[in-house]
Parts: C-alpha cells; structure tokens; sequence
C-alpha cells in the first residue's frame, strides 16, 4: 500500500506531496488536476498514462521530466522518471531496473473510469488487457512467454510489410519465427485459460450483486485467438499468402479477446410425435438431447453488448473489473500455489476516477462495500464532497483531499 505520494510536474502538478491512507477521496472541479493524481499512480504501475500514450503529452511544459515516487508500508520504495522524449528511468528501493514490469508486480494498480465504460464495444485490446493483467499477476511464468512472443511479432510484422515476396533465407527466418511463437503461444494460452477459468465464479458473484435480474443470462467466454487443437506454425505457414499481402499476422495469442454473452431462457424443444412413434426410448432421449444442445448453442451466441442499455453496461464493465480483486487476493486457493506469482500477494491500488458521473448510488453502495471489504487500497476522484456519506458509511476513517489548479490540500 503507498504510504506517501509524490509527484513532480505531471500536468498542472507542479509538486505533490501526500500521506495516504487505505481509503482516499480527491474532489476537484474539471480540469483541476485530480485526474492527474490517478495517472500519476497508473504511470508508476504500468509505465505509461491511461489518457495519453506520448509523455510530452503530461509532462509540463519547460520541464525535463515528469517524476512519480511512492513510498510503500512496507518499506519498499518506487520511482519512474519519464522525459518528453520517451526517455524513462525506473528506480526500486533507490536502485535503477531497466523493466517496467519489477514496478508492477509490486505496484498492481486496478483502473476504473469513464474512459473504460466503452470496451465492449471498443477492439479487444482493452478486454484482453483485462484477463492479461490477473494472469500477469497471478502466473509468474506468464510475463516472460508475453513478452517473447510480442518480440517475435514485431519482428514478424517488420518483414511482412517489408516486402510481398520472402526469399529462401526471409522464409527460413520467418519459419523459425513462426515455430518461436507457437511455442510461446501454447504457454501463454495455457496461464490465460487456468485463469479465466478461476475468475468465472467471481465474475457470475460479482453479476449477482449488481446485475441480479440477468444473472441467468450473462455468460463469459474466451477465446485464444487461434485454434489451439493445431500448432499455431502451422496455420501461420497456411495464411502466410493472405498475411503477406496484408503486411500483418492475423492469427494468435495477440488476439485473444474474453466476451459476454447475452442467454435467452433455454427452452425444451419437444420431439415430433413421428419420432416418438418410431423410435425407442433410447433413441427418442438421444434425440431430445441433441436439440437441447443445438438449441443452447444457438442462443448463446448474441453478444450482451447488443442486448443491454448504456446504464447496464456500466454495471456490467464494473462487474468485470471488481470481480478480478477477490480472485487475486484468493489467488493462493484460486490456483496451484506452485504456480503462483511471488508477487501475488502485493496489496492491489483501486483507481476510481469520477464513478459517480457513470454508476447510480445502488451500484456505487455496491461498489464501495465490496472494496471496503478487501485488503486494498482506494484512491477516487469526485466533482464535490456529496460522495462522502457514502464513504463513511464503508470507512471509518478516509483521508480527503482538495484539488484547485493543480494544488492539493488536506481537508479534515
């Protein structure tokens, strides 16, 4: 948990110093620099900022770089330096590392804002990176596969679009290549599936709680991307043509996707009485069965985004995200401790930016108990101080915050 925050020019945050707590509640009108409070901790955890993807984009104007230092209670510090020009310095415990991940195994910062309210609709990038970051933190064999596999990528996709004819010795790389990633792909499907299968009970709790009347309907599903019963060289070896001509590889574990899915009440489809006349019991049962199962697989096909109005889909994207917390803070019954990460049992940071803009006081009541209930810590952004009854009524105690241009200032 971060003990102490303090930022250097990000934004309109000229110097922030502050002593948080496991409840924290930042209020600042639009433009005040509260949003900027949350990046700060996302770019600490992730190495990038969730509004924008080029650092001189927040790092302040006439400044060289934009700092981030969290002391933890723990006693273990973290720091990210990052320049105008991409240029990024990471520091633990006073010692420079050079990968972005040793900061996020013990920072796992968890995002819930406006922003992410559109990611059933949106590529499967975002829903992706949902299954990805519980994996990440949960399988500590996981980042090593993820991140040879983006490697061999690149450089696949660097030589598709370079040309539309291999010669012998391109072809041979790219045959190795290809071998490369199908061996990564098949681990990385292997942590990703023993995951999601874990996070399907607390994703159907988390639908109970703030989607009770679709309980039944709601389903989730995932898929790897490619046909996992055939070597992933192989079938890139058969869309190698098609690939060619596009300049990128369309098949693999960089396009896993997870979706929802929107069930109709099943419905027994009864057998004709032409069949009931010239069939056994046996064979009159095999073909009941059958129909069930054609029709179960017929209606389980429309996606929920399709189905469910603006205001449902909020609580539905809400679900996913709160429903992945007390999966990683079970994680040790959730999965083969042999197989778990060393860094599981990091204490989760929950980003809440403007949620009373996206969610009704049912679901924000919901919201709030869940998180009030778990061993993480909270920090939330709001417009005003209406929130804070709410608050108090999960916490007793909250550290509260006032941010005006991009001052922030203790309110007791």
């Amino acid at each position: 948990m971060i003990e102490r925050l303090q930022i250097s020019h990000l934004r309109n945050l000229q110097q922030v110093n502050l002593s948080l707590g496991a409840c924290n509640v930042i209020i600042g009108a639009n433009g005040s620099g509260k949003t900027s409070l949350l990046e700060a901790v996302f770019l600490l955890s992730r190495g990038k900022s969730f509004r924008h993807s080029q650092p001189k984009r927040y790092v302040q104007h006439h400044q060289a770089a934009a700092v981030v230092h969290a002391s933890l209670t723990d006693g273990s510090s973290l720091a990210i330096q990052k320049q105008a020009d991409a240029t990024t310095v990471l520091r633990l415990n006073q010692t420079t590392v050079y990968n972005q991940s040793v900061l996020t195994e013990q920072l796992p910062t968890l995002l819930i804002d406006p922003s992410s309210m559109d990611m059933l609709e949106q590529g499967s990038a975002s829903r992706r990176q949902l299954l990805d970051w519980l994996v990440f933190h949960m399988k500590q064999g996981f980042h090593p596969q993820w991140v040879a596999y983006q490697r061999l990528l690149k450089q696949r996709n660097s030589l598709l679009k370079q040309t539309k004819h291999l010669s012998h010795n391109q072809h041979a790389e790219l045959k190795a290549w290809d071998k490369g990633l199908a061996n990564h792909a098949a681990l990385i499907h292997h942590y990703r599936l023993r995951i999601f299968e874990a996070w399907q009970p607390y994703f159907a709790e988390s639908i109970q709680q703030l989607l009770p009347s679709y309980a039944e309907q709601l389903s989730l599903s995932y898929t790897p991307g490619y046909d996992t019963s055939i070597p992933l060289d192989e079938q890139l070896a058969e869309r190698l043509p098609q690939d060619l001509q596009l300049g990128y590889t369309r098949i693999g574990s960089h396009r896993a996707d997870i979706h929802v899915h929107w069930r109709s009440q099943r419905k027994v489809v009864p057998i004709s009485s032409t069949e009931s006349e010239v069939g056994d019991k046996e064979a009159i049962d095999k073909v009941q069965t059958l129909k069930e199962i054609e029709l179960k697989e017929s209606v389980i096909k429309e996606q929920a985004a399709n189905i469910l109005s603006r205001g449902e889909k909020k609580l539905l994207i809400t679900a996913l995200r709160l429903s992945q917390l007390p999966l990683l803070l079970n994680a040790g019954q959730a999965v083969d401790p042999a197989q778990l990460s060393n860094h599981a049992n990091a204490t989760p940071i929950v980003l809440l930016d403007d949620i009373t803009a996206e969610l009704d006081d049912r679901a924000i009541d919901i919201l709030l108990s869940t998180l009030a209930q778990l061993p993480c810590q909270v920090i939330m952004t709001s417009l005003t101080a209406d929130i804070l009854p709410q608050i108090h009524n999960y916490w007793l105690v909250s550290k509260v915050f006032h941010v005006k241009q991009g001052v922030v200032s203790s309110l007791k």
